[in-house]
């Protein structure tokens, strides 16, 4: 199975990375940026205002310009048995 990967962008630099996800809910997106032993986790959460995903590596702010909505649409999308409700 190839492993999922997204286009964050550093700030500073206006740098595109392509980064591997390690797992990925609505309220966090959780990346692997590097690989082997010179890999480095990231947490990106959602902005204020909801319209993308930010967090720091080592002082460099990333962003994932992708909405709350446009990523629980593609979870929804990917499974969408997590939607149903379950039975009590």
């Amino acid at each position: 199975m190839e492993p999922e990967k997204i286009k964050v962008r550093v700030t500073e630099t206006g740098q595109t990375l392509d980064v591997v996800v390690y797992s990925k809910r609505a309220d966090r997106i959780e990346i692997v940026l590097g690989e082997g032993i010179h890999n480095v986790k990231c947490e990106l959460t959602p902005t204020r205002m909801g319209l993308s995903y930010a967090g720091s590596v080592r002082g460099r702010e990333l962003v994932y310009e992708r909405s709350r909505e446009q990523v629980q649409a593609d979870l929804d999308k990917l499974n969408p048995k997590l939607r149903e409700p379950r039975r009590r």
